[in-house]
């Protein structure tokens, strides 16, 4: 049995806000990356990297989409798509080399979001699209610098002492 330092009082506590998780209506929508971690798929067959996406606004701030995106898969169409989804994403934040998940974080974009109609689970979102936020570039990487070839000389200063 554990002894509580106090007892606590049912009044006293805080309750949860109620929260909402009905889907948002389909459209692109501002997000920043919350979440984003390496899982194995149920069947172990594979990993995905499991992407949690807070909307910020100006509609719907605060509320979250997630997607999973294939890693290593046994379809090579699915891991095709989801390491094209990974690059957009990259894209979309500027990430020009990903080694791990944690650089996503904090990533800001625009996600595009559909409702899919599940017909166990009821309608649910669904991210179709990444981009850059309209009126920001993302970060480029500075272009790699062009060495000269060591001890080269332009033609004309070459010290020929043959004249015909």
């Amino acid at each position: 049995m554990g002894f509580l330092e106090q007892p606590l009082d049912i009044k006293d506590l805080p309750a949860e806000e109620e929260r909402e998780f009905s889907p948002i209506p389909a459209g692109w929508y501002t997000a920043a990356i919350a979440g984003a971690e390496i899982k194995e798929t149920k069947a172990g067959t594979g990993n995905y990297i499991a992407v949690r996406f807070d909307i910020t606004g100006p509609q719907h701030q605060g509320r979250v989409v997630w997607t999973n995106l294939n890693t290593r898969n046994p379809s090579p169409k699915a891991e095709e798509i989801g390491r094209q989804q990974l690059g957009n994403i990259m894209r979309a934040i500027g990430l020009t080399k990903l080694e791990d998940t944690d650089q996503l974080l904090g990533g800001n974009l625009s996600i595009k979001v559909s409702v899919r109609d599940d017909p166990n689970y009821g309608p649910s979102n669904e991210v179709k699209g990444y981009r850059a936020i309209e009126g920001s570039a993302p970060p480029v990487a500075p272009p790699a610098a062009i060495k000269d070839a060591p001890d080269s000389a332009p033609p004309w200063a070459s010290k020929s002492t043959d004249r015909a």
